[in-house]
């Protein structure tokens, strides 16, 4: 099974625990205004417009298509800043075992991949595949996600995952709906459930001050994550909102400063929560 990747990071200390693989998916179902990359929202769409801003003609044109060599490219970002649809030309069909081959030159030094996006599960039957295979040589099993997928309804899936690291945009689905354009349902559905049976490795908030009411959202994703802790560590991590790479039109959103941080961290520590990380 073929999948759009977007990148692949050697190591990475960010995505999970200890030293790990990074596979970017391309394609989100979400499309929340303070995104940091953006260009991983869509497919291409071909228009062409990124071509005139490759300084390496690792870009062209060909059979109606624009086409990609990554061995020219210099990752100078010209490409998908120009580019009107949130997509990335910089994208490559993969199979698992493609991605397997750039994982094994990591190994030893690594603990475990982590799959993210975009949004991963949007491609869930290339997921199975890449983590059976990372699986048999011995590494540990992570996504990324945003929540929109029933895991639910996927024991075979989560029988080769480790854990879910689950983001939480807000906790009222009216400010879900605005900030990212879809439903929180099945993401709140999804974080009761990946505690109840033990694989839900991390939860993350960005706090935007004046978008949602973020202070609600740290506390009641704290309450319903306190009666599991006794089993299982969780670990919640509240992220600054950050304009780097956000769309334009964006950019306005404001920074929250440290105090703030610390305030949503004293709000998840007087629900239950321990495990408790500041970005």
């Amino acid at each position: 099974m073929l999948a759009l990747i977007n990148k692949i990071i050697p190591f990475s200390s960010v995505d999970g625990p200890g030293n790990r693989t990074a596979i970017f998916l391309q394609g989100c179902n979400f499309n929340c205004q303070y995104c940091h990359n953006p260009e991983t929202i869509k497919v291409c769409v071909h228009c062409g417009a990124c071509l005139d801003y490759c300084p390496t003609g690792a870009l062209y044109r060909e059979g109606g298509k624009v086409q990609y060599d990554h061995t020219k490219c210099a990752f100078c970002d010209e490409c998908f800043k120009h580019c009107p649809n949130s997509s990335s030309p910089r994208i490559r069909l993969m199979t698992a075992q493609d991605v397997m081959r750039q994982v094994d030159r990591n190994m030893p030094f690594i603990r475990g991949i982590t799959v993210s996006g975009g949004e991963c599960t949007q491609q869930a039957g290339f997921l199975y595949e890449l983590l059976a295979l990372a699986r048999k040589k011995g590494l540990d099993t992570l996504l990324d996600s945003n929540g929109s997928y029933d895991f639910s309804k996927d024991e075979k899936l989560l029988n080769v995952t480790d854990g879910v690291m689950l983001d939480v945009k807000a906790w009222d689905m009216q400010e879900h709906l605005r900030v990212t354009g879809c439903s929180n349902e099945l993401v709140l559905s999804n974080l009761r459930f990946l505690a109840e049976i033990g694989k839900l490795e991390e939860v993350r908030t960005v706090i935007v001050p004046g978008l949602f009411n973020t202070e609600d959202t740290v506390r009641q994703v704290s309450r319903a994550l306190a009666p599991h802790l006794q089993t299982r560590s969780i670990r919640y991590k509240i992220i600054a909102y950050r304009p780097m790479g956000v769309r334009s039109e964006y950019q306005s959103l404001r920074s929250p400063a440290r105090e703030e941080l610390e305030k949503h961290e004293k709000i998840a520590r007087a629900e239950g929560m321990r495990d408790i990380v500041l970005i």
